[in-house]
């Protein structure tokens, strides 16, 4: 997979982007499970391809409410998926292998750079439209509830509240992961792919990310 400069910001049109069931391949060789999302429409008066009239969160959902059972490494039933659906996004839970950080633009932006400066191995990295995503080693189910909270909440636990532009991808949530198409005709894109590496421990980077969201 190849990586994307951050600065660079022109919208690319969703049929320049990997093809997904390629992309969800490799994916499945990494242990990343995956499972079909919706995708946006330009055609017929509806932005999503989901069934939902009137979509609040078009092309950024998974397809099926079953998704956490859905997820799978399974090259053969991910094929049959996006044959039958080749434009369908790609949605990737987290809390199983990897955790995600999802912060705003400049706050990835500047975190990338001191990363870089201290020698840091970031870890795979998105951009995800005015968002961008840094996957973590998961936290898994820790004894402390206070140390995790899903995606779906915009407060997480007293420890951080100071940091509320941050979300902490875990358990029981999902990311929607590259080449997943957008409303505004961009692209969910990498800016650092995934490698193989271990990914780097959550509390690090969640200490240098809440620097920079203050």
């Amino acid at each position: 997979m190849v990586g994307v400069p951050l600065a660079r910001r022109a919208k690319r049109r969703p049929h320049r982007a990997p093809r997904k069931i390629t992309a969800v391949l490799e994916y499945a060789q990494l242990g990343w499970a995956s499972c079909p999302g919706a995708h946006p429409l330009t055609e017929g008066g509806r932005a999503c391809s989901c069934d939902r009239v009137g979509c609040p969160d078009p092309g950024r959902h998974p397809l099926s409410p079953a998704w956490q059972v859905q997820a799978t490494t399974d090259a053969t039933l991910l094929t049959r998926w996006w044959r039958q659906e080749p434009e369908a996004n790609v949605i990737l839970p987290t809390g199983r292998v990897f955790d995600v950080f999802d912060v705003p633009v400049a706050v990835g932006s500047a975190t990338l750079a001191a990363m870089d400066a201290a020698g840091f191995e970031t870890g795979p990295v998105a951009e995800n439209g005015d968002r961008v995503l840094f996957y973590v080693a998961t936290r898994g189910a820790p004894e402390d509830e206070d140390e995790w909270w899903s995606c779906h909440l915009d407060a997480g636990p007293a420890t951080i509240d100071a940091t509320p532009s941050l979300r902490w991808h875990c358990r029981d949530s999902y990311v929607l992961a590259p080449p997943s198409t957008l409303p505004d005709d961009d692209a969910v894109r990498w800016i650092r792919p995934p490698d193989g590496r271990p990914l780097p421990d959550p509390l690090r980077v969640l200490d240098l990310l809440a620097d920079f969201c203050e």
